[in-house]
Formats: structure tokens, sequence, C-alpha cells
């Protein structure tokens, strides 16, 4: 009798109802739906980031030095003069996280500064059309800012570096002031593979709502907090392929009538940074593009040190040039080679420092990808032994990894992107 009566209260707590979605925060209620969702794939890939509190249960919520950038908001809306050292710095760390999910790239932005971040991540594949397409859209919380975060060339898939290397880099025509400009067609699919929903999104943000999508059964009570503002100002960044396809929606945002006008979000669009990006169209088109004031002076473009994918696609494949405002970091393999053996007398050295410097024409494209690979990662094994460091190989895979774009762009005085 008494294990029936045990049995019967067991059955009736596991039945009791865990309480009304009104009841508990909205992060507590996502994290309790996502371990109901997660084993069948149904959680959505969209996130409210943390706040302060949050992010520091101990302690004092804010120090000098966490946040990163305490008025980071504030700066994004102010920056007018490009490129701006906080803005390359806040753009390449969300380039870099976005080879995570939206919870961990919005737990990083929080941290640089937007907390209670809003983030929409929206996803397309096909890999026989070679199309591996993501894109995150980070909103402030009082929804005056956006950047527009495209996710680059993950380093496991073949999709990806075939999409850049690219076996199907043949041009596609996007007419843009000259009727033979020509794109690469592998980045223009990935764009317009979720170009629509990324438009949505954005739309969504000019009348001040939420661009995170609602979860399975959410309610008014535990839907997202009301924003404050409709989107004031947008920023578009990504590294690698993503940069490709940042620099790509940059120009159809730019040159696409029905972007524009008065109701258009083109106009609030306010830079687009990109890092170890590849060329997207021929020379036809980069000189169309600069003929745009937006494009030749807003468009960064930044490359470390010997980075070999701004150099593809190569020219085998046909002739690309890029275009935009072009700055490389670059160090002097001799010194690096000779004062980087010092630490092993007591010294400390740097190897890494460089200077950042704005080039006067464009880097160019490699002849072709057989054999440029093999000593790509060939710098790769020798940057791994100090001695070997100094020698003067022209392309390099390793220096493609978004760390190094986020430490060489990191303003002096900042730790790091955690703050803390």
């Amino acid at each position: 009798m008494a294990e029936k009566t045990e049995r019967a209260a067991e059955k009736t707590s596991d039945q009791r109802p865990a309480g009304r979605l009104g009841d508990v925060s909205v992060l507590d209620w996502e994290r309790r739906l996502r371990d109901e969702f997660e084993a069948g794939g149904l959680w959505p890939p969209d996130s409210l980031g943390p706040t302060y509190r949050e992010l520091r249960p101990y302690g004092p919520v804010e120090t000098p030095g966490f946040p990163v950038y305490r008025d980071l908001e504030e700066h994004l809306l102010r920056a007018r003069v490009h490129p701006d050292p906080v803005v390359a710095h806040v753009l390449a760390t969300c380039a870099g996280y976005s080879y995570s999910n939206s919870e961990t790239l919005s737990m990083i932005m929080a941290r640089l500064g937007l907390e209670s971040n809003h983030c929409r991540m929206i996803t397309s594949f096909v890999d026989s059309m070679f199309i591996c397409s993501t894109a995150f859209l980070i909103q402030s919380r009082s929804g005056k800012v956006a950047i527009l975060c495209y996710r680059g060339t993950e380093l496991v898939s073949p999709v990806n570096w075939l999409t850049v290397a690219d076996v199907a880099a043949e041009p596609m025509g996007y007419y843009f002031g000259d009727r033979r400009a020509h794109v690469h067609a592998g980045f223009y699919r990935n764009v317009r593979a979720t170009r629509y929903q990324v438009m949505q999104a954005l739309k969504l943000a000019q009348h001040g709502e939420s661009v995170r999508t609602r979860l399975p059964g959410e309610t008014d009570g535990a839907a997202p907090p009301a924003l404050e503002d409709g989107l004031e100002v947008l920023y578009i960044t990504g590294h690698s392929l993503g940069g490709a396809m940042a620099a790509l929606m940059t120009v159809m945002l730019k040159h696409e009538r029905k972007f524009g006008g008065q109701h258009g979000v083109a106009d609030l669009l306010r830079a687009a940074y990109t890092f170890g990006q590849p060329m997207i169209g021929d020379p036809a088109f980069a000189e169309a593009c600069a003929k745009n004031d937006f494009l030749r002076e807003k468009l960064i473009r930044y490359i470390y040190d010997n980075d070999i994918v701004p150099h593809l696609p190569p020219l085998s494949t046909g002739p690309f040039q890029h275009f935009g405002r072009e700055y490389r970091y670059q160090i002097p393999n001799l010194r690096r080679g000779v004062f980087g053996l010092s630490k092993y007398f007591g010294h400390t050295y740097d190897n890494r420092k460089g200077d950042w410097k704005e080039q006067e024409s464009p880097a160019g494209q490699i002849l072709s990808i057989l054999g440029t690979l093999e000593i790509g990662t060939l710098s790769y094994v020798l940057d791994k032994v100090q001695v070997l460091r100094s020698l003067p190989l022209p392309y390099s895979v390793n220096d493609h990894v978004p760390s190094r774009y986020i430490d060489a762009l990191t303003p002096h005085g900042v730790p790091n992107e955690f703050g803390d």
C-alpha cells in the first residue's frame, strides 16, 4: 500500500505543471525549452544576450575593463570616420565568433558592450551547389544599432573551401554601371540563399521589433522585451567567405533601388568591414564599385600579413579584382625570426608585432591554386618552429585564422574581448 502511495506521488509530481511561461525570465524559459527540443533538433537558432549581472554573478557588475566598451552602442551610433579602431575591433571579434552559435556570439557581443542584445541566426545549405550560407543579425537592446555578420570559411568544411578556391568560380552577370561586369557565382548564390530572410529581419529592426524569432509556443508574457527605437545604424562584416558575402551584400544594398529611398535600409548602412576577404568580382565590377563613394571609402578590407585567402580566386579561374580601402598588417619576417629567439635568453619580444598600413594598390591574384595551398600549408608548419618563422614564404594559411585579426586590431589598453 505504501509503495502504491509513493508511486502515485511520483506520478503526480511528474505531471505537475512547471508554471506559466510569464512566471520565469526569458533566459530561464529558453534554457528549459532547449532541454526539451535540443535532442530533436528543434531548438531555434536565436538568442537573447545575457545581462552584465548574468555574465558576472559574483562581485561588482561593472569594473574598469568590463564591459570592454562601456558606451559601445553610442560609439557605434556616433562613428562617422572610418576605419575606426573601436569599430574595427568589435567587428573583427564579431566575425571571429560567428563560427560558433548564436548563444556564444550574443555572449561575446554583450561582453564587448551590447548588453541584452538580440541575435538572429539564418542559415541555408545546398552542398551540390556549394552553398553554405550563415548570417547573424545582432541587434542592440534599444534597437538603434544592428550588425549583419556573415560566417566565413569553416576549416573542416570542404564545401566552404570549394566555394572560395573555387570549383564554381565561373562569372555571373551583375549589372552595376557596366554590362560587362561579373561577380563570383559561388559568392552570389551564398548571399542570395539567405538574403530574403536577412531583409525580412532588417525590416523588423526598422520598425522597432526584435529580430529574434519567437520560440515555439512562446506567449506574450515570455516574449522578447520591447525595443525602445527602430534601427538607426547598420554595420556589415565577415571573415573569409563571410567577408566576401558581406562585401557583396553591401554592393547590393547600395546598388539596388528597392533597398534605397526614404524607408529603405541602404541609407542606414554606416560602413562595412571585412577580414581576410577573397575577391568577389572581375575588374569591370571592381571599377564600377570604385565609382560609388560609399563602396570606395566605407568598405574597409583588412589583410593580416601573408594571408592567402585575399589572393583568391586564382588567376587560372579568370580575372578578379578587389575594391574598397585595403589595410595590411605587415610583420618584418627577419626581425620576427631573429628577435623571437630572445625569449630563450630571458627577454620578452612580441614576434607578432607589426603595423596596419593602408595600401595604394589592392592585393593581386595568385597564378594557380596548384602548389599555392601547399606553400600556405608549409607556412603553417614552419610557423610552429621559432627559428624557421623568418623564412620568406609569400602565402600563409596560418595568417588567415580569425584570432590573428582580432589580436592585431585590439586597441592599446584593451586586454582582450572578454574584458575581465
